[in-house]
């Protein structure tokens, strides 16, 4: 076992850092976690939800599910709930639209809170850091002074690449500008991301895309390891489906960086018969595009995660034509139920299938290529069929616990040099 203290921070806990922390703890490197609100469905809360009346503790139960983050054995849970506490409430109450602080509230000032807490009282002893974007930029500055290794995880592409290709898309859409989040950032907040790129002494990154994001940037391809997320195959299984309609699903945020817009157009343009689109996950769109969907299009807001195998399973192909992405989990997931997937260069689609056998990659902004493709996934059901047992396949090969496995084998090589 090593004996070399790490922290690990991440203010809301996401799969990937959940198992990041899994991994380091796995072989002794991880001293302590440190976020905001981390749910133990064991622990002393639990006795005490249980006191309150059933709606209430029903609604904080499931929102603390989403935020259940176990340590491994030996390593601290260390938690500063209040800022997101009161984010929370702000979005919950509707608040922080009437504030003006937009549908997630300010997300920007729980990231730099905590950061600036971890530099002012969770350095002492450490070997070395592993931070996430926007919330490592305070962190890493102090843990230079102080001679502790800089570890950087990028989820998503580099700020300037992501802006770019957003405010081209708000030249193209100006009704949709306002749901490109890139075109709105402050300055202080891109200062920021520069400065994290910057002090990191080494950047993990999920994909090739954003790999690429940094390049352009000039960052020296050595301090850069792709290592792409797991597939949740014991979460998410294949079903069988429960009706004869041809699906094809998009799940996650419905907006423009997203992509969405092309895919309507394209499905518009299809015009098959017993066929339906469905789009599942918080509207990004003005409130008035509900009423303009054309036929075949359902809109279902978002759902909880653990029904989401469900919606995969009924679906006949998964379509994620994202223009800005770093990842996309939705795509694994998809790949797990034996969901064939359909995606864009502009996510880890060319890190995780073969195109033709898995699914299929398109280019960004291409309606008539998302068509083609859509309407070969409807005239051939049989070979549709067979690229879903390999999109399966290839789904078990890529694991969380392989990711796991090389991403410890990279921190165990830049420590040891």
């Amino acid at each position: 076992m090593n004996h070399i203290p790490i922290a690990l921070i991440h203010p809301t806990g996401s799969p990937f850092a959940r198992n990041a922390a899994i991994s380091l703890g796995e072989v002794g490197l991880l001293q302590e976690i440190i976020t905001t609100i981390a749910h133990n469905p064991e622990g002393s809360m639990s006795h005490y939800l249980k006191l309150l009346p059933a709606p209430i503790r029903h609604r904080i139960t499931n929102e603390l599910g989403r935020r259940t983050w176990i340590p491994p054995n030996g390593v601290a849970m260390r938690s500063h709930p209040w800022s997101e506490a009161m984010r929370m409430s702000l979005v919950k109450t509707g608040l922080s639209r009437r504030f003006g602080l937009g549908s997630q509230g300010p997300i920007d000032w729980v990231y730099a809170s905590l950061d600036h807490h971890v530099a002012k009282h969770h350095l002492q002893g450490l070997a070395a850091v592993y931070a996430y974007e926007d919330g490592a930029a305070t962190t890493f500055e102090v843990a230079k002074q102080q001679g502790i290794l800089c570890l950087y995880d990028l989820p998503i592409l580099f700020y300037r690449m992501a802006r770019e290709i957003q405010q081209e898309e708000a030249e193209r859409f100006p009704a949709l500008s306002a749901s490109l989040q890139a075109v709105r950032e402050p300055e202080w907040k891109l200062r920021r991301k520069e400065q994290e790129v910057a002090l990191a002494d080494h950047i993990f990154v999920a994909s090739s895309i954003t790999q690429q994001s940094l390049l352009r940037e000039g960052v020296s391809p050595d301090k850069i390891t792709v290592i792409p997320y797991g597939a949740p195959i014991d979460y998410f299984q294949p079903q069988p489906k429960l009706d004869g309609t041809f699906r094809a699903l998009f799940v996650g945020r419905v907006g423009a960086r997203k992509g969405v817009h092309y895919l309507i157009k394209a499905w518009e343009e299809l015009q098959i018969s017993q066929a339906e689109l469905m789009l599942v996950g918080v509207n990004e769109f003005p409130e008035t595009w509900r009423s303009q969907l054309p036929d075949g299009v359902n809109y279902v807001p978002s759902v909880p995660h653990a029904t989401l195998n469900q919606y995969y399973s009924n679906a006949n192909v998964f379509v994620f034509p994202s223009l800005v992405e770093g990842f996309g989990l939705v795509l694994l997931e998809a790949m797990a139920c034996g969901i064939p997937v359909i995606t864009t260069p502009h996510t880890a689609g060319p890190d995780i299938l073969t195109d033709g056998i898995e699914g299929f990659i398109v280019p960004i902004r291409d309606s008539e290529a998302l068509k083609e493709k859509l309407e070969w996934c409807y005239s051939h059901p049989q070979e549709l069929a067979e690229m879903g047992r390999a999109a399966r396949h290839k789904a078990e090969q890529l694991s969380w616990g392989l990711y796991r496995q090389k991403l410890t084998s990279k921190v165990n090589d830049i420590l040891k040099k």
